[in-house]
């Protein structure tokens, strides 16, 4: 197991510095005068980035200081992210180049196309070196070969030569070297492409980020619930899950989501894991404001895996003191329906994993059910037990596209609101994001889920 760990471990180190070496050269090495300040500086950063997304990636778990954290935490992960679309987008722009390259050779003129062609033929082929039936070497850069001169026979002097005297050489034909493309229309279609990609893979990334910062959006679904008495119909469940507090999303994030929360003027307030990032000795503040949650019928908890690797035991009291009623395994009644909660799978390592039994084993299947569970693979549990409605989280709806593909390959369902047998799921992308507070194709959101009574 140690020795498949270490090659894997290898294998990332080694893509990434093949990418990082792709994205030097393309950005910098291409682009920018040897020796120039440009140049220099661009070299230091493709050095110092990848250390700080390092240094950002492991510092939580190594125990460094949480202002250390902080500092590593927004130039690091944010490297990684543009790491991901600036490469998108050069590997994108490697289709424009010599396109680009042959539409500036067309309009300087004939020549300078020929040359832009001989600029996309392989190095061989672009020196035009080859042998000529007597073996000299012909080329560009080679010295034109030289016929030996011819014995000399009687004959009439040659008109116009010194004294009247005969000479057999032949003057040597002129060799022309073939074209050869144009430094400045190269360097020119380097920057122009180069440029662009960093345009679109920085602005992707600011955008990003920005919608991260903003704060998430509130969803609306409605779901019919078998079994659900009329008195119930259109009961609101208010559904947060990924939060993600740490060392980038703080205080401010908690009370962002807490205000628009409290505007849907939900029923009851559901938060299926992965609160934090940290432990409650550095985040226990940034989650102060979740004691404002307003919902008539309260606000619960269940862990998610993040919880795990900052202290759960800790974070389920420090949510207690907040207002907040966790659910570790275990089940309440409100009005009209069940509403169960189990532990994530990652508690398993501790002995606190899910237990459905314990949370649903007993209860009347003839009332309705919702379930509270961070990861969506937990569902086969969820239809064994009759849970009419699962809400789940932990996906963050890919976050970082194409990441979605990568999510569809671990995640029954990715996001939104799919039915397996008896039991419905639905999944929100979270209010958060982890690693680099970014989200490209997968907007934050708050989902208000309203129920529906087949009896209404």
């Amino acid at each position: 197991m140690v020795v498949v760990f270490v090659l894997v471990a290898v294998a990332v180190l080694a893509l990434l510095a093949a990418v990082h070496r792709y994205v030097w050269r393309r950005l910098i090495g291409d682009t920018t005068r040897k020796g120039g300040v440009a140049r220099r500086a661009g070299t230091v950063a493709a050095f110092v980035l990848p250390l700080l997304s390092v240094g950002a990636l492991v510092s939580g778990r190594a125990g460094f200081p949480f202002r250390l954290q902080q500092v590593l935490a927004w130039p690091g992960f944010l490297w990684l992210a543009a790491l991901l679309y600036l490469t998108l987008a050069l590997l994108l722009g490697e289709a424009v180049r010599p396109l680009l390259r042959r539409m500036l050779a067309r309009r300087a003129g004939p020549a300078a196309a020929t040359a832009s062609e001989h600029a996309d033929r392989p190095a061989e082929k672009r020196a035009g070196v080859h042998a000529d039936p007597a073996g000299a070497v012909v080329g560009p850069g080679a010295a034109p070969a030289v016929a030996a001169p011819p014995e000399t026979a009687p004959g009439p002097d040659v008109v116009g030569a010194p004294g009247g005297t005969r000479t057999g050489l032949a003057e040597a034909p002129e060799v022309t070297a073939p074209a050869v493309a144009d430094p400045s229309r190269r360097l020119f279609v380097a920057r122009a492409v180069g440029g662009a990609a960093a345009l679109a893979g920085l602005g992707t990334v600011g955008y990003g980020t920005y919608g991260v910062l903003r704060g998430p959006r509130v969803k609306r679904v409605t779901v019919p619930l078998a079994g659900l008495p009329r008195s119930a119909h259109r009961f609101r469940i208010a559904v947060v899950s990924d939060i993600h507090l740490g060392p980038i999303l703080g205080r401010a994030h908690t009370r962002r989501i807490v205000d628009t929360i409290n505007a849907t003027g939900s029923d009851l307030v559901a938060v299926v894991g992965d609160l934090v990032d940290g432990s409650v000795a550095d985040l226990g503040s940034a989650a102060e404001p979740l004691a404002g949650l307003e919902a008539r019928h309260g606000s619960f908890f269940v862990t998610g895996n993040h919880e795990y690797f900052s202290g759960a035991a800790q974070w389920v009291d420090h949510v207690r003191e907040l207002g907040l009623h966790p659910l570790e395994n275990a089940r309440v009644e409100i009005a009209g329906f069940d509403l169960a909660g189990v532990n994530d799978v990652a508690g398993e390592s501790e002995g606190q994993g899910p237990d459905f039994a314990r949370a649903l084993g007993d209860r009347d299947r003839g009332r309705a059910s919702v379930l509270l569970a961070h990861q969506p693979v937990v569902i086969d549990d969820a239809v064994e037990y009759g849970v009419g409605l699962q809400l789940s989280g932990h996906t963050h709806g890919g976050q970082l596209w194409p990441g979605n593909k990568l999510a569809e390959l671990a995640n029954p369902t990715v996001a939104g609101l799919e039915r397996y047998g008896d039991t419905q799921l639905y999944v929100s992308r979270g209010a958060g994001a982890w690693g680099p507070p970014v989200r490209v194709g997968a907007p934050s959101d708050i989902t208000v889920v309203e129920l529906a009574s087949p009896q209404a």
